[in-house]
């Protein structure tokens, strides 16, 4: 039997968020050979239990999120040097400032998914920016194995570092796992952080100059960003703004009911709420960008502009459909979990 630790999420009972559901699924699908233990925030779990998915929890008082994330995922790593795993799984960098006294300490095999190049995001000032790079440093150089979610950022890796990496992207197919009838609606949907990366602003916009209609789900009222946004464009009859949902059911009607997905992600590797939709087979409208062209295998519909966006939605397309059914074939061939847990094992 091979212990693994898994050191950078929330934790279990899985919460929301793309490391959270890969944790909540690699242990649920897991092998015979395989025990995992879980650090989890006790801030984030007011009930503690001593298990979850067969996985053992151990609980650190702090914060995975925010700043703290960084002690957070130190502590955690401490913690493995009493409880001596055969690999440790870090998720994230931020606690990798350690990993070179972890590698001075500890016999574990460490594999590390360095995430979607969190350096690169525009919400970090830069300060932030250059530790978070540092991290990154850090975590691919002692690392026996570094994991990318996603083609570009392991093309980046080995063009940055010189390292050769593993590519695991993330299952989508727990979204589809509650089977409902539902009934072909007249809406595009798009879900995501409310965040300028991810070309909200450029959707609504596009939304704004046509009469077709949206319902767009993110965390609006978490930023200034989000709210002015809000306000702008709940106006528009044609644009339904909704808060939060993390019920899998009614994602899963509102996936299923829509004519169309738009994503507009245009950093940090495989999106989880892509590969999801991708298993709806419904047409899909992604920004141009290598991440997206990756995951969709350049068989989506791809927009840079307003103008891009508003012509895509104007468009009887034939091909549409083909599309569709391409997105279903290549979430089926390499986004499902029962595929990604085998690939994380074999890299232990």
């Amino acid at each position: 039997m091979k212990k693994i630790a898994i050191v950078g999420t929330v934790g279990l009972p899985a919460c929301y968020g793309g490391f959270e559901s890969l944790v909540d699924n690699i242990t649920k699908h897991k092998s015979k050979s395989i025990s995992y233990e879980v650090f989890c925030s006790a801030k984030s779990y007011p009930e503690q239990q001593d298990t979850c998915n067969g996985a053992k929890l151990i609980y650190v008082p702090l914060s995975a999120n925010g700043v703290q994330s960084i002690p957070y995922d130190i502590w955690s790593l401490i913690k493995c040097l009493k409880t001596k795993p055969d690999v440790t799984l870090i998720l994230g960098v931020s606690g990798c400032l350690f990993l070179p006294i972890y590698r001075l300490l500890s016999k574990s095999k460490v594999v590390t998914n360095i995430d979607g190049l969190e350096w690169k995001r525009d919400k970090w000032s830069g300060l932030a920016k250059r530790f978070l790079k540092f991290s990154e440093y850090l975590a691919v150089k002692y690392s026996d194995v570094v994991i990318a979610d996603n083609q570009a950022i392991g093309d980046y890796v080995l063009s940055e570092y010189k390292k050769e990496n593993e590519i695991i992207a993330y299952g989508g197919d727990h979204a589809i796992s509650r089977q409902k009838d539902c009934e072909l609606g007249d809406f595009y949907f798009s879900l995501c952080r409310i965040e300028p990366e991810n070309n909200v602003s450029l959707t609504l916009e596009a939304f704004s100059k046509s009469t077709n209609k949206i319902k767009f789900v993110g965390n609006w009222d978490s930023s200034e960003f989000g709210r002015e946004l809000k306000a702008k464009y709940q106006q528009f009859d044609n644009i339904d703004i909704i808060d939060p949902i993390y019920d899998i059911d009614e994602l899963y009607e509102l996936r299923k009911s829509s004519i169309g997905y738009i994503h507009g992600h245009s950093a940090g590797g495989t999106n989880p709420s892509l590969v999801e939709v991708m298993h709806f087979a419904k047409p899909i409208y992604a920004f141009d960008c290598n991440f997206n062209q990756y995951t969709t295998e350049s068989e989506a519909r791809y927009f840079t502009t307003v103008e891009d966006l508003t012509t895509l939605l104007e468009m009887d397309d034939m091909c549409l459909q083909e599309s569709a059914h391409k997105m279903k074939e290549i979430a089926e061939r390499r986004y499902t979990w029962d595929v990604v847990t085998k690939q994380y094992e074999d890299t232990y």
